[in-house]
C-alpha cells in the first residue's frame, strides 16, 4: 500500500480516467467496456481504451484489429480503431500463447500502458479491468487517480454478490461511483415481449441498497455478440442493439461532468 496521503500522479493528457469492473467474469464487462468506449467518441468525445485484463485480453478481437504497436522515441503508439485509442496485451502478445505472470510483472505491464504508451489528449480514458479485484486493480489504484469507475453486473444474485465487492472495493479507496451497469437484463422473444433470463431488477435494487446510480439495463441481443466477434461492435449503429450504449455513454458523461463540479483536493490512497 501507498504510505497515507501520497498524492497520485494523473496520466499526461487525460481529463478523465475511468474503470470498468464487474468483481466477476462472464458478465460481459468488456462488451460494455468497447461499446460504451465507441459510443463515446461517436459523441465527439476524444477516447481512449486500455485493455487491463492481461490474462485475457479480448479488445482487439472486438474492435477488429490485430496491429502490431510501434514506439516512437521510448513511447508506445496506441492502436487506433473505430475512432478510439487502443492498448492490450493482445496486441504484444497475439495467438493463444497464455500469459503466466505474478504481481510483480503485472504492476510493470499496467505502468508500461498507463505513463509508456503515448495517449495524446483524451477526453476518457477507459479501463477494461479483470474479473475480481486483485493485483490489477491494487496497481492500478495505488499508481493513478481513477476519476470514476463504472460497475458492471447482470440481475443474478450470483453476479450481484461478486459487483457488491467491486463497489466497496472502489469505494475503499475513494475512487467515485458513476453508476451501475445491468448486463444481459432481459432477452425480447419473437412476439416483443420480455424474457428475464438471468432475474428481473436485480440490478437496480442493487443500486438502491447501496446508495449508487443505476445507469442502464442492456439487453441480452445476439446481434451484441455478433458484434464483437466481428470486430463491429453494435455502438458503431447509434440505433437498433447499440442504441442502449448510446444512452449508456450519455449518462456517464452526465455523471463524470457532475463529478467534477464536486470534485476538491487530489484524489489520495489512504491506509
Amino acid at each position: 500500500m501507498n504510505p497515507s496521503g501520497v498524492t497520485l500522479q494523473p496520466v499526461e493528457g487525460v481529463k478523465n480516467l475511468i474503470a470498468v469492473g464487474s468483481g466477476k467474469g462472464g458478465v460481459g464487462k468488456t462488451t460494455v467496456s468497447v461499446n460504451l468506449a465507441i459510443a463515446l467518441a461517436a459523441q465527439g468525445h476524444k477516447v481512449g481504451l486500455m485493455d487491463a485484463d492481461v490474462y485475457g485480453p479480448n479488445v482487439p478481437l472486438m474492435m477488429g484489429t490485430r496491429a502490431n504497436p510501434h514506439a516512437i522515441g521510448e513511447r508506445i503508439q496506441p492502436i487506433e480503431s473505430h475512432g478510439v485509442k487502443l492498448m492490450s496485451m493482445g496486441f504484444l502478445s497475439p495467438g493463444d500463447k497464455p500469459l503466466i505472470w505474478r504481481g510483480p510483472m503485472l504492476h510493470s505491464v499496467m505502468q508500461q500502458f498507463l505513463r509508456g504508451v503515448d495517449w495524446g489528449q483524451l477526453d476518457y480514458l477507459l479501463i477494461d479491468l479483470p474479473p475480481g479485484t486483485g493485483d490489477v486493480q491494487l496497481s492500478l489504484v495505488q499508481t493513478v487517480p481513477i476519476n470514476g469507475a463504472v460497475v458492471v453486473t447482470t440481475p443474478s444474485e450470483v453476479a450481484m454478490e461478486d459487483a457488491r465487492k467491486a463497489v466497496r472495493m472502489f469505494e475503499q479507496v475513494k475512487t467515485p461511483i458513476v453508476g451501475l451497469v445491468e448486463n444481459m437484463s432481459y432477452l425480447v422473444g419473437p412476439g416483443g415481449e420480455h424474457i428475464d433470463v438471468f432475474g428481473q431488477g436485480g440490478g437496480r435494487r442493487m443500486a438502491e441498497a447501496m446508495n449508487i446510480p443505476f445507469l442502464v439495463e442492456l439487453p441480452l441481443d445476439p446481434k451484441v455478440r455478433i458484434g464483437g466477434d466481428s470486430g463491429a461492435p453494435a455502438a458503431l449503429n447509434p440505433l437498433g442493439a447499440g442504441a442502449a450504449f448510446h444512452e449508456l455513454a450519455t449518462k456517464v458523461n452526465d455523471a463524470m461532468a457532475g463529478l467534477s463540479k464536486k470534485a476538491g483536493p487530489k484524489i489520495t490512497l489512504e491506509d
